[in-house]
């Protein structure tokens, strides 16, 4: 592999964040191979900024897809990415040397009404990433529906384009995705009005998504098939003692994959026996730490997260030891279903099968509401289909007697 920016006095003025630098990667658990690669590319860095006559203040986004095109033209194989470059853009961040990188806005028609929209997910309404993701992407869909060419006249869109769009769009989807392009839709046409888009509000015009709520059976998973799961994992690694206590998280107290990975050491009280659970729409709730959670949780801080100054519980494995994604989380089960010949299920699949070991022990619905932290006892009514003991005392006798 070729090595740039390896001789005497390379890397221009960044030579001197050379020692910095790799401290901070040693701090996320960088290998000495791994940290000596990422060295050579600030190396590299710095002298292409020389040869350019730039300053660090001009390495926007454009001037570092001009690099990184460079690099790979003179035969490098390592870190030639956006993703591989990222560990360093980040560092110089951190030091205040690059230039503020604002968010481009998105090419295409109505691209200000729908950066416009975006900020205001983000910033007024609080959805969470995710979210404003896929109702920024389902806006678009819309957007391009009624545009001419470049360009939306929004004082001509009608309820008629509206309700157009959605028996077109709902007739590829089924549903709870029908429902959630409804409900996103009806979001963005209330933003557009208020913004002063449009004259009229046009969300009344989205018509309702047909479907019979909580027609499907929560269905969780079986005793022994939990513990195959919870016995897939090796104890006798890093990644096995993690995802043994994540495992166990789910299945005990029924959280979400993002509530698994959002929690930071400060949320667990161990003298009370109590963790703080990040919710839906950013609510911190307290929940009781069983003995079980308890112990698989100190079996995996004390032998098997590494010394890093994140205050995440759950990390990477592999460098950057930086926490986890709730798409991270989804991937432990699946490795585990994986593992012992399961057909996959997610997460949520768990917490199906926390709710349901919570009535199997006697629990009313209320109680696993609570515990589940739903709002809406209408939400937790869908367990009432699984509760064979409760739904024995209802059944009546067949008239005649047994068919």
């Amino acid at each position: 592999m070729i090595m740039f920016g390896s001789h005497p006095g390379a890397g221009g003025s960044l030579a001197v964040h050379v020692p910095g630098f790799r401290a901070a990667l040693a701090v996320r658990c960088y290998s000495e191979r791994a940290v000596r690669t990422h060295v050579e590319l600030l190396r590299h860095l710095g002298s292409w900024l020389q040869d350019e006559d730039l300053s660090l203040l001009e390495l926007t986004a454009d001037r570092v897809a001009e690099f990184l095109t460079v690099r790979r033209r003179l035969g490098g194989r390592g870190l030639i990415t956006a993703f591989g470059v990222a560990p360093l853009l980040e560092y110089l961040a951190g030091l205040g040397l690059l230039p503020p990188q604002s968010r481009s806005v998105p090419a295409g028609p109505a691209s200000v009404v729908l950066e416009r929209y975006r900020n205001y997910l983000l910033g007024e309404r609080g959805v969470a990433a995710q979210g404003v993701i896929r109702y920024e992407r389902l806006a678009r869909l819309f957007v391009s529906s009624v545009a001419v060419g470049d360009e939306v006249d929004w004082p001509c869109v009608s309820a008629s384009d509206v309700s157009c769009f959605v028996v077109r769009e709902c007739s590829s989807r089924r549903g709870s995705a029908a429902r959630n392009l409804a409900a996103a839709l009806r979001s963005f046409l209330r933003f557009v009005h208020v913004d002063g888009w449009t004259p009229l509000g046009l969300a009344g015009a989205v018509p309702p998504v047909g479907g019979w709520r909580a027609q499907s059976l929560p269905l969780g998973l079986a005793p022994d098939q939990v513990r195959r799961l919870l016995d897939s994992c090796d104890s006798r690694r890093e990644s096995g003692r993690r995802d043994f206590a994540i495992l166990t998280m789910l299945v005990r107290l029924g959280l979400r994959a993002g509530e698994v990975a959002a929690m930071r050491l400060e949320d667990i009280d161990w003298r009370a026996a109590e963790i703080v659970v990040h919710g839906k729409d950013r609510r911190d709730e307290l929940l009781p730490l069983p003995n079980d959670v308890g112990k698989a949780l100190t079996d995996y801080l004390s032998a098997g997260r590494p010394p890093t100054t994140s205050r995440a519980v759950f990390l990477r494995v592999l460098a950057p030891r930086q926490q986890l994604t709730p798409t991270a989380v989804t991937a432990i089960v699946y490795g585990a279903c994986d593992r012992v010949g399961l057909p996959r299920v997610g997460a949520h699949r768990l917490r199906h099968t926390a709710a349901s070991a919570m009535l199997g022990a006697g629990a009313s619905l209320s109680e696993v509401g609570q515990a589940l932290r739903q709002r809406e006892l209408k939400t937790t009514a869908i367990y009432a289909k699984v509760d064979d003991a409760r739904l024995r005392l209802l059944a009546q006798p067949w008239p005649g007697g047994a068919a």
